[in-house]
């Protein structure tokens, strides 16, 4: 009965993964049929975001795919092999996409590395040409004329903490179907609607730029889903850990948990801030807005960080019971 029923999911994650993965799957196929006939792929014909996304779409489709056999030879380390292909893959692939592939504008040819930074920081692509002088610079500006690394550290843990987090479901509920082991199917679900909840505010951000203009200080509107993609980014990373330390004392149950996503919150602001030129994107006007001193940090930036952690330890004080130390 039980590997019936994993038959069922097995194959029900795979249609399902792969149906999630239509769009990023052909914007792919799309990018690499005009690289072979052009050499390059006009900025009207670019598809937006195929990084990370068709090399995220992949990877997890891979983890899936090779899911019984990882639960076979792994047993319950099935999710370490898993996610340990899944993101050599991602990233063998991310760096092909952006090493190989150029967008092509009227006024230069770029790769497409370059060219998604561009799309990610400042507004959104159908609103401005590519951008390689700009006078009387604002911070954001700086990075229209000079490539920063520092933005992959964005993409990066973004991209892995969606991988990891869509496997951990996934995986999860597997061995919950296959050794009968409920322990953790509260967590999971907890950890499935944070992920999903966390892609689409990635998505949205890469159409939309989450409606930034150019300006360091951002509209009320922009400023409350930036906020809200920081809380759930470490919300999910909160999760993600501590659905594996359920049922152990508060210190490890609750409190590492909250840390890790209170620290992931905070790992995000220092890559923006290397990002922006030692800058932090300002959510409005007057002392609880403006950095302090050379924290670059606001009050606003640093009660953001601790909502994370909280948000992650009432959901461990709540999933954990009356656990003591």
């Amino acid at each position: 009965m039980k590997n019936k029923q994993f038959n069922r999911y097995y194959l029900i994650s795979c249609l399902g993964v792969l149906i999630a993965s239509i769009y990023p799957l052909l914007m792919g196929v799309r990018v690499i049929t005009d690289m072979i006939t052009d050499g390059t792929v006009l900025k009207e014909n670019y598809p937006k975001y195929i990084i990370p996304y068709t090399p995220i779409s992949i990877a997890v489709i891979i983890g899936v795919l090779l899911m019984p056999l990882w639960i076979k030879l792994l047993k319950r380390f099935a999710l370490v092999g898993g996610t340990f292909i899944s993101a050599g893959v991602f990233f063998a692939l991310e760096l092909l996409f952006e090493q190989k592939v150029v967008v092509e504008t009227a006024e230069t040819v770029v790769q497409l590395d370059d060219w998604q930074m561009f799309t990610c920081v400042y507004i959104p692509p159908e609103e401005y040409g590519y951008v390689t002088t700009v006078t009387n610079k604002t911070p954001v500006e700086i990075l229209m004329g000079d490539y920063n690394p520092a933005f992959k550290l964005h993409f990066y843990i973004i991209s892995l903490v969606i991988i990891f987090s869509l496997l951990n479901c996934i995986y999860g509920f597997a061995q919950a179907i296959k050794t009968g082991e409920k322990k953790r199917i509260k967590a999971l679900v907890l950890q499935l609607v944070s992920s999903v909840a966390f892609l689409g505010l990635c998505i949205l951000a890469c159409f939309t730029a989450f409606w930034r203009d150019g300006n360091i200080q951002v509209s009320s509107l922009s400023a409350t889903l930036m906020a809200v993609f920081f809380i759930l980014l470490g919300v999910t990373v909160g999760i993600y850990a501590g659905s594996f330390l359920l049922g152990k004392k508060t210190g490890i149950s609750v409190v590492v948990p909250a840390v890790l996503s209170s620290l992931m919150t905070l790992i995000m602001y220092v890559g923006e801030m290397i990002l922006l030129d030692g800058n932090l994107y300002r959510f409005g006007n007057g002392f609880f807005f403006e950095e302090i001193s050379s924290l670059v940090l606001a009050p606003v930036d640093i009660i953001i960080i601790i909502i994370s952690g909280c948000v992650t330890a009432l959901i461990f004080r709540l999933l954990n019971g009356k656990n003591k130390q």
